[in-house]
């Protein structure tokens, strides 16, 4: 979608953008320039090898066009939309999830929007569109996605566990940090990962077979520090996780649970069994996807056979 007199800059900081993107150069073949950094500069390189980033300054002197992620974590991609607008340049940001769409261009009340956004479904799409009415919203299939299937048709894994015991893995959102960054409240949204954590643990039953472990994945922007206190509290039940890739340590687990984490429907697209533990007192989950089951449905159905 770009030609070849394109004077292209690639800017993100945080994973979930950087998953797309960096699937999109690998799939299109460009040479871009990068402005990569936290999270995302280890998804690139595992991506598409060693690349070069440059910092910011220097990408908005040399680039004539700016394909970005819309990272919580940093003001690196804001601060894009509100340069590169103030010289006529072109910005485009690629939305990664399907929620938040409007805080992801706010920061301390000022608002930086692009000049187009791209999506990856029909869903995001449609809501997309009705956010940002007067932004030039664009289907582009989610490139990552076919990355994802090929990555793990060729994962072999040996679960060594004994025959109808369940692994279950615990995707964590890293939630509080980014309703504290955005609204200045970690219980925004009515809980937090510690929360849905709980909730799965006191509630493992309903998830149709005896479980041996609970493997908690960290955010890519947490450490597997934060939840030392859920390894001692429940142990030889759960451990710390993401000391390999996140396609591994789907295959070594056969459900998967969260909140509402664009790793669940990475999930979903591996064939795992997917469900949403966000507790009473949360918004219900909001991926638009019919097969991501809902543990509090889980609870009710449990207790009509009690």
């Amino acid at each position: 979608m770009f030609d070849s007199n394109t004077k292209l800059a690639i800017v993100c900081h945080d994973a979930g953008g950087a998953e797309i993107l960096s699937s999109y150069i690998k799939q299109q073949g460009i040479n871009p320039y990068y402005c990569i950094e936290g999270p995302a500069l280890g998804i690139f390189e595992r991506k598409i090898g060693a690349v070069e980033s440059i910092a910011l300054d220097k990408a908005l002197s040399l680039a004539d066009c700016f394909l970005c992620g819309t990272s919580w974590q940093s003001d690196l991609e804001w601060h894009v939309f509100e340069r590169a607008k103030n010289t006529g340049k072109k910005t485009i940001a690629f939305l990664d999830h399907w929620v938040n769409y409007q805080e992801r261009f706010i920061r301390n009340g000022v608002q930086h929007l692009p000049g187009e956004i791209w999506v990856g479904d029909a869903y995001a799409m449609d809501m997309a569109s009705d956010i940002f009415p007067d932004i030039p919203v664009t289907l582009v299939n989610n490139p990552s996605f076919e990355d994802v299937r090929n990555q793990f048709s060729k994962i072999t894994v040996d679960n060594s566990l004994e025959a109808g015991r369940l692994s279950v893995l615990f995707l964590s959102d890293n939630l509080g940090e980014a309703m504290l960054k955005l609204h200045g409240d970690q219980r925004h949204v009515g809980y937090t990962d510690f929360d849905a954590l709980e909730y799965l643990i006191q509630n493992l039953d309903v998830l149709g077979g005896d479980v041996a472990k609970v493997t908690i994945r960290p955010h890519p922007s947490e450490s597997g520090e934060k939840y030392r206190w859920a390894n001692e509290r429940y142990k030889g039940l759960v451990e710390i996780g993401g000391h390999i890739t996140l396609l591994e340590e789907l295959a070594r687990n056969d459900v998967i649970v969260g909140g509402e984490s664009m790793a669940m429907v990475i999930a979903l697209i591996c064939g795992k069994r997917v469900i949403s533990c966000i507790p009473p007192g949360g918004k219900d989950c909001s991926l638009p996807y019919d097969d991501i089951q809902k543990m509090h449905k889980l609870i009710a159905a449990r207790c009509k056979l009690c």
